[in-house]
């Protein structure tokens, strides 16, 4: 946006720009409609839609520092340099225009075309909407030499906006507290702030955020981290390749604009075996992919193999080379900007403009030819590993074929320790990927078999994050999920390495673990399987992770399974006066310590069980974390271990 532009809107940015949609009653009846859940995702996505309207000024051209902070109180505050709120009076509502966007739900200048030329607010439901499921929240607009306020209960103002000084700056001050009668979690998690931060900085480069915690910990002390990235991209696709070897240690940076849409993308291959490829659109993450996707893929292998053709490296190579060759161990991040983005798919978050994909197609393709132009030498190395991608393709589906071929049945059929459910309804069925044989047989003989299957591991499984493609398959274990699953890899005579779940046959996936550090490394394990090779299963919120109790804690004829220290603490203060030798205290470290039958009634029974669903809140961020965790590199391993090893209950 030119200079010109900037100084034009800022001119038209008033009252009359605020359009009223519609009301804001339904908010806090139903409230996971609009903010997702009522727990700690919800909680957090308040946090997001208030700086969102902060990251929309400094995508205007008005804003380029953001605060925001953890009270002591865990209230949470966002204060930006922007323009401000307008307050001047909205002839419609008969009202200022600060209250109108403060209490009408899809109501502000993001929909009015002259104010924002893009926004990311519009996929989410506002300022309002935070307003109304706080139990408070204050208002401050620096705005006109003054400073305007209002505050509210529950979205409802406590009276009309006033003056209470003047002021030599300009932008919006947000402070609200989440209502405790809304939210079933009240406490803010700073980790998961400072990830959606430091992402939000690298998508907005020059953009200042200062994230702050005022709760003081255990050592007196509170936290605060500034988030700024110079180069954007360039330094964000570094972030999340940081653990992994790179086969390149160029960027390839593209920024430009091809017909209307402003297409930013940053490139980087590596030695790994798997295709990291996250999208964004007005900063906000499409793990669903969409047309700009699509259009980035479709110029990736067209250009590649383009060059490979026309330099003849592929006659040797005595193998048909398809896109998702092209793709093993390429990182990626594709940011676009879109007027009016159109969003579908299973979490909305897949983009649905047909003309983005031309846009985005003809951008990379652009500057990826010119690129391999001039770099001849980096060209022959992603060429040498795309060629090398192809052969280990081919040699996966030989394995794949040599896994169903020795089964008695036709099309893989089932592995043998496989203990199915007798039911076919996969919206009803629950497979529990169970540690041990042990554990297994537990699990068998307690389980519900009309619905619930287990399927007994041999240890730990294979790190599939160290390993190419095809060895993968040939791995027994890994096979025998994929098979119990029913999910398909290269079907219809293709060689494609997407999954294919449209047979799945449990409609829950449930990994079941010692509550100890190897059960631990097994879930990651499984974790790390099924985010690279099946994330739809992610995707789909169908993984599950099972937690057996940690105690039996039991006093006379007063027993009670207890999940954590403090359930133990409670008990030993109610049954036994606070005297820990009262109370008879029974520490399971392995599931094979339960009887079928405690099994059943604390782990598997659905009325009385707790399962943590593994969700994909960032993909970026996931990517990271796998590589670090699963991948070569031990020194970013080992700091992620020494940060983190104070908040894990292992015992000695």
């Amino acid at each position: 946006m030119t200079q010109e532009q900037i100084n034009a809107n800022n001119g038209n940015y008033s009252a009359e720009n605020i359009q009223v949609l519609e009301g804001l009653e339904a908010v806090r009846k139903r409230p996971a409609m609009y903010i997702g859940d009522i727990s700690t995702k919800g909680l957090h996505h308040l946090v997001y839609e208030v700086v969102d309207n902060s990251i929309d000024e400094a995508l205007a051209g008005y804003c380029d520092h953001i605060e925001v902070t953890i009270n002591e109180d865990n209230s949470i505050t966002v204060q930006d340099n922007g323009r401000g709120i307008p307050v001047d009076f909205h002839e419609k509502e008969q009202k200022s225009a600060l209250e109108v966007v403060m209490t009408v739900l899809h109501a502000g200048g993001k929909f009015d075309k002259g104010s924002y030329k893009v926004s990311g607010g519009l996929h989410g439901v506002g300022v309002s909407c935070v307003n109304a499921l706080s139990s408070h929240m204050t208002t401050q607009v620096f705005r006109n030499g003054k400073i305007y306020q209002q505050e509210y209960e529950i979205g409802h103002p406590l009276y009309p906006v006033k003056e209470i000084g003047t002021a030599n700056i300009t932008g919006t001050r947000q402070q609200f507290w989440p209502d405790a009668t809304i939210f079933t979690e009240t406490v803010y998690n700073y980790d998961v702030l400072a990830t959606r931060m430091r992402e939000l900085a690298y998508l907005n480069a020059g953009i200042k955020i200062t994230l702050t915690d005022m709760r003081v910990d255990a050592e007196g002390n509170t936290r605060q981290e500034v988030f700024f990235s110079e180069e954007g991209l360039k330094e964000f696709v570094r972030y999340i390749d940081s653990s992994r070897v790179h086969l390149i240690n160029d960027v390839i940076y593209i920024n430009t604009e091809k017909q209307g849409t402003p297409v930013e993308v940053a490139i980087l291959y590596n030695t790994s075996y798997s295709e990291n490829v996250h999208s964004y659109v007005n900063n906000i993450n499409t793990i669903e992919g969409g047309t700009h996707l699509a259009g980035f893929r479709r110029a990736l292998t067209r250009t590649l193999k383009k060059y490979a053709e026309d330099n003849k490296m592929l006659e040797k190579a005595k193998v048909e080379i398809s896109g998702d060759d092209f793709r093993e161990g390429l990182t990626a991040v594709i940011s676009i900007k879109v007027a009016e983005p159109q969003f579908e798919g299973q979490t909305k978050t897949k983009l649905g403009n047909n003309e983005v994909m031309g846009a985005v197609d003809q951008a990379v393709g652009e500057a990826l030819s010119n690129y391999l132009e001039e770099h001849p030498k980096e060209a022959k190395l992603i060429v040498d590993k795309v060629i090398l991608a192809a052969q280990a393709r081919v040699a996966a589906r030989k394995a794949r074929e040599s896994v169903q071929r020795k089964s008695p049945m036709s099309g893989g059929g089932m592995p043998g320790k496989l203990a199915d459910c007798s039911s076919k309804d996969a919206e009803e069925c629950e497979l529990f990927l169970v540690e041990g044989d042990s554990a297994g047989g537990s699990a068998k003989q307690g389980r519900d078999r009309k619905f619930q299957a287990i399927l007994p591991l041999r240890g730990k499984i294979l790190n599939v994050e160290k390993v190419m493609w095809h060895k993968t398959f040939e791995s027994d274990e890994v096979n025998n999920i994929i098979q119990a699953l029913g999910v398909r890899f290269g079907v219809d005579g293709t060689d494609s390495k997407e999954a294919n779940i449209d047979k799945l046959r449990y409609k829950k996936v449930i990994i079941m673990t010692d509550a100890d550090v190897d059960g631990s490394h097994i879930d990651t394990l499984i974790m790390t399987f099924f985010f690279r090779y099946v994330p739809q299963i992610i995707q789909n919120g169908l993984l599950y992770i099972a937690t057996p109790p940690l105690y039996l804690c039991t006093k006379g004829k007063v027993k009670e399974y207890c999940w954590t220290e403090q359930q133990r603490q409670r008990f030993i203060d109610t049954y036994g006066g606070g005297s820990e030798n009262a109370v008879h205290t029974q520490r399971y470290k392995g599931l094979g310590e339960m009887n079928p039958e405690q099994l059943w009634e604390t782990t598997m029974n659905p009325e009385n069980r707790m399962l943590k669903q593994v969700c994909l809140e960032n993909a970026a961020e996931a990517d990271y974390v796998f590589s670090m965790l699963m991948g070569e590199d031990v020194g970013p391993r080992r700091d992620f271990i020494e940060k983190n090893a104070t908040y894990a209950n292992i015992d000695a």
